[in-house]
């Protein structure tokens, strides 16, 4: 706080005090003697002048010693903790308390549980870990606070963010796979093929890599798209378009999709890039949580994944197939059941 408030906190304070100590001494200073019954019963003790039913009076008697004797101890017991203690305006008291320091003394304890707990755990194999239940759930509370934010507090992901539970993997799903990219990160990039394709080409290039996991889309523009494709994208994805983990090219054929498997989106990609990055936490966890890390992504993947049932791809119709805007041309009744198919894809 500034000056001016913490010397009005210390005045105000001392103000108080002093007042207790006035208020002891004005109501102990009459105390010479127990009050005379005798002027009680004769009606000449001192009164404060109240009257109850007629004949019960209040007299002016002092406080009784216990009770002086509280006042006595509030004062002492305010003078030791304001020495010690904060209290007054800006002075942090001999002890040197705070809130703060308080906090960062519990944090700290608790980090020292925390890393005597992981030095017990660190030198165990990755499998071994993924099936310990108290290492995962320290494994759970550090995935909760460093990866929920992307990946979701389930792991299943978002737009644009992998799901982890699923067998999917961009980079690999083995175990020094995993650990490569918790540690040191990954650096996904799908360059812009816009400006080399053209508005055509990339709504060929689109509705080929849409009929690559069933989708419908005119077949002259599959065929062409196919010729782009095999020029353009198959050094990343392969001939075959089912992706190269090394390079962390996604598996075009599979119906598990980052951003969504509909041809606005897919021609999005394709046009204008995109680009992703998975943080390196090596640095910042140490490694002995990032092993932690890997075993709890580890075991929850299950080794396979759960499909969706009654959904189909509808043809796609279109009196003008080849006419106005992409979007009226391709995909109509496709992106309908494509929103309900379309789920984030994994790591």
């Amino acid at each position: 706080m500034t000056g001016g408030a913490s010397l009005f906190v210390i005045v105000f304070t001392i103000l108080n005090i002093t007042a207790c100590l006035w208020l002891i001494w004005w109501t102990s200073r009459h105390r010479t003697a127990e009050p005379d019954k005798q002027q009680q019963a004769a009606g000449t003790a001192e009164t404060m002048g109240h009257v109850w039913d007629g004949d019960l009076e209040e007299y002016n008697n002092p406080l009784p010693r216990w009770w002086l004797g509280l006042f006595i101890i509030s004062v002492v017991f305010a003078a030791i903790y304001l020495t010690l203690y904060p209290g007054l305006g800006n002075f942090s008291g001999l002890r040197g308390w705070s809130q703060v320091s308080q906090y960062e003394q519990q944090v700290a304890l608790q980090r020292e549980k925390l890393e005597a707990r992981l030095a017990a755990l660190k030198d165990q194999p990755l499998e071994q870990l993924a099936r310990d239940p108290e290492a995962m759930a320290t494994a759970r509370n550090l995935f909760a606070a460093n990866c929920s934010t992307c990946h979701g507090s389930d792991a299943r992901g978002a737009r644009g963010f992998p799901n982890l539970t699923d067998d999917d993997w961009l980079w690999g799903g083995e175990p020094e796979r995993i650990y490569e990219s918790i540690a040191y990160g990954r650096q996904g990039v799908m360059p812009a093929l816009g400006s080399v394709l053209g508005e055509s080409g990339v709504n060929e290039v689109a509705s080929y890599v849409l009929s690559l996991s069933g989708g419908k889309a005119p077949e002259d523009w599959v065929a062409a798209g196919k010729k782009h494709f095999e020029t353009l994208c198959a050094a990343c994805h392969g001939m075959d378009a089912r992706g190269n983990q090394t390079i962390g090219a996604p598996n075009l054929t599979d119906d598990v999709w980052l951003y969504g498997r509909d041809f606005d989106t897919i021609r999005t990609t394709v046009r204008d890039g995109r680009e992703n990055q998975m943080p390196a936490h090596l640095e910042l966890l140490g490694e002995a949580k990032v092993k932690l890390l890997t075993a709890y992504v580890m075991s929850l993947n299950s080794g396979r994944r759960a499909l969706g049932s009654g959904d189909s791809e509808e043809p796609l119709t279109s009196q003008n197939e080849h006419e106005g805007v992409a979007e009226t041309e391709v995909a109509r009744s496709d992106r309908q059941s494509s929103d309900q198919d379309s789920e984030p894809s994994s790591s």
